[in-house]
């Protein structure tokens, strides 16, 4: 099949829907951008591509006139601010979804810049908001690059309504109404959907009245509360659509739409991708995040995990679903026939690798518990922990003629797999999946932190680590973790990043990168760090939110670096800590070296 249509010209004329995405185009379905139009075109509509338009005048988006039905904005696979910035608000060098990894080929803030754009070409046409920049911004936000609230960006971009999570059914829903006649400001009964409305207008499903947005960039405590009111309303059992205001003007923000069954999730994945970026972009080099995935398999969807800093839980939703097995088999076979493959699949993995179904069966009947997490402090007696279909499913993708080896390289939920009490999988992860190093994320080893963070407990890991090691062992494997840590999350003093600095020195830990706490929209502990308070306990919450301590903690994660010797001394001193400077076997850093005299100096 060929690439979906780049200009009118190969359009052969008007199209239904226009994608407009700040993302370069890869037909592949690791791209949200790529599943939603192969999915509009199995539907029977055209779909034009316009991806990474000139932003700075509206003549690219008349490329292909104006769409018969609509134009659907995504500013691409993640936020566009964080595509651009660093956690510590410096303007990023390279850019993995644009051909050559070149900056600057989507503006900040995309999908408000790509409305306003649409607007100066054509006026009241009809605009749909999607993608995870969309999706995490459906509500008034936390802007951490601002550094206040801003409002949901249906507001900002004058877009007419807004998509959130994994939009396939949404998008159909919505395309047929369109098809009908139905104008796009009248559909307001499509799940997974927001908009904007009169104040007294009738919602079409039960209800929960949220805040003036006013009085939320005014109070943090209201704040907090509106953002655990959101939380409990994501999900599609028993979620209710949310109400915000805005002057005379509503938002909605309808529950969620129910996550696609097994076999429409595999449908998703048969449908004809071309598994590459598009010819236009060869000049260039290619485009960077391809080569990641190129060779992957995205086999789940959904995360139950909780983890407060990860944005899953208000994008693709904590209820899992997975494909079947015939599925993630056909598209190894179909890997296998791509240029460029060596035998090797790179990952067969999703949000959390080693989830195929939901937390419990209670899930299924009364939906996910408000707040209650599966796994964290300590598993739910209701937990069902069991990844034999994962191992039958890995054994016959091994299985297909052409596969030399698979690995696992998405993250492994290792609280989960101490859960199992059968070992099969993680014996056949040790033997058979791990390609020399294998990451997991502790994050941290502080009780405190790892509460804030909605983590196990460092014991937990631990444990893990031993099992992990006692297997390699026996195996005769020479394999190594490699951990994921994160520096300065709400609730981390510098006498916590200090505990953490000494459990590395003491398990011999070397991490090459050390990720900074990121405030990004859509997270509890973006609200913690906002806020200072723990938007599920409303209790207040220690925040490092001064650059200079930010600095220190980061640094005390990477002692051993000579170049952070001067910040880790400083944070040693300010909590209490000088007898870490030092040559004794505990210290973190050597004194540091006197100055060199001169001869008349040293007299004196």
């Amino acid at each position: 099949m060929p690439f979906l249509p780049v200009s009118r010209d190969e359009a052969g004329g008007d199209v239904d829907f226009v994608y407009v995405c700040g993302d370069a185009y890869v037909d592949h379905p690791s791209f949200g951008a790529s599943i939603i139009s192969r999915v509009l075109e199995a539907e029977g509509f055209s779909v034009g591509m316009l991806c990474q338009p000139e932003y700075h005048n509206c003549e690219d988006f008349k490329k292909f006139g104006r769409p018969r039905l609509a134009f659907l904005v995504s500013a691409g696979n993640i936020d566009s601010m964080v595509a651009h910035y660093t956690a510590a608000k410096k303007k990023r060098n390279y850019d993995y979804y644009t051909p050559g990894g070149k900056t600057g080929k989507r503006p900040d803030r995309a999908i408000i810049v790509y409305c306003n754009r649409i607007r100066e070409a054509y006026g009241d046409v009809p605009i749909i908001l999607g993608g995870l920049e969309a999706s995490l911004r459906r509500f008034a936000h936390y802007d951490y690059w601002d550094n206040k609230v801003r409002a949901s960006v249906l507001v900002d971009s004058g877009a007419d309504i807004l998509t959130y999570g994994m939009g396939e059914n949404i998008l159909r829903r919505i395309a047929h109404l369109l098809g009908k006649g139905v104008p796009v400001r009248k559909i307001h009964d499509v799940r997974g959907t927001a908009y904007l409305t009169d104040r007294d207008d009738k919602i079409r499903f039960d209800v929960v009245e949220g805040y003036e947005f006013d009085d939320l960039r005014r109070d943090k405590k209201l704040y907090a509360k509106a953002y655990a009111q959101q939380y409990a309303e994501c999900d599609h059992i028993n979620g209710r659509a949310v109400t915000e205001y805005y002057g005379k003007r509503m938002l909605v923000v309808n529950p969620p739409m129910p996550p696609l069954t097994r076999q429409e999730l595999d449908k998703v994945y048969a449908l004809p991708y071309m598994r590459a970026y598009h010819p236009m972009y060869e000049k260039d080099g290619g485009v960077p995040a391809l080569d990641e995935i190129k060779f992957s398999i995205t086999h789940v969807r959904g995360c139950f995990g909780g983890c407060n800093f990860c944005a899953l839980a208000f994008h693709q939703g904590r209820s899992v679903v997975s494909r079947s097995i015939e599925s993630v088999v056909n598209e190894a076979k179909l890997l296998t026939t791509l240029p460029g493959f060596k035998g090797y699949i790179h990952d067969v993995g999703g949000p959390t690798a080693n989830f195929r179904y939901p937390s419990c069966e209670k899930q299924l009947k009364d939906g996910i518990c408000k707040y209650r997490k599966c796994l964290c402090p300590t598993p739910c007696k209701n937990l069902i922990a069991d990844q034999s279909e994962y191992v039958e499913l890995l054994k016959k993708v091994e299985a297909v003629p052409g596969v030399k080896k698979v690995f696992i390289r998405s993250g492994i939920r290792f609280d989960y797999m101490l859960a199992d009490k059968s070992d099969e999988f993680f014996k056949k992860l040790v033997r058979d999946h791990v390609s020399g190093q294998l990451k997991v994320a502790p994050e941290h080893c502080s009780s405190n932190v790892l509460k804030y963070m909605g983590k196990p407990d460092i014991t937990v890991f631990n444990k893990f680590c031993d099992k992990y090691f006692g297997y390699c062992e026996k195996l005769g494997k020479d394999q190594y973790i490699v951990p994921y840590l994160m520096s300065s999350h709400p609730g981390s003093t510098l006498s916590d990043a200090v505990e953490l600095a000494l459990y590395m020195k003491k398990n011999r830990l070397t991490p090459e990168q050390v990720q900074d706490f990121y405030p990004t929209p859509g997270t509890a502990s973006t609200v913690m760090f906002y806020t200072g308070l723990d938007p599920f306990t409303m209790k207040p919450v220690y925040v490092a939110s001064a650059p200079e301590e930010k600095r220190m903690q980061r640094a005390l994660l990477q002692f051993n670096r000579p170049q952070n010797r001067a910040e880790v001394r400083s944070a040693l001193i300010k909590c209490g800590r000088s007898d870490l400077i030092g040559y004794k076997p505990n210290c973190l850093v050597p004194p540091e070296k006197s100055p060199v005299h001169t001869n008349k100096q040293r007299k004196k």
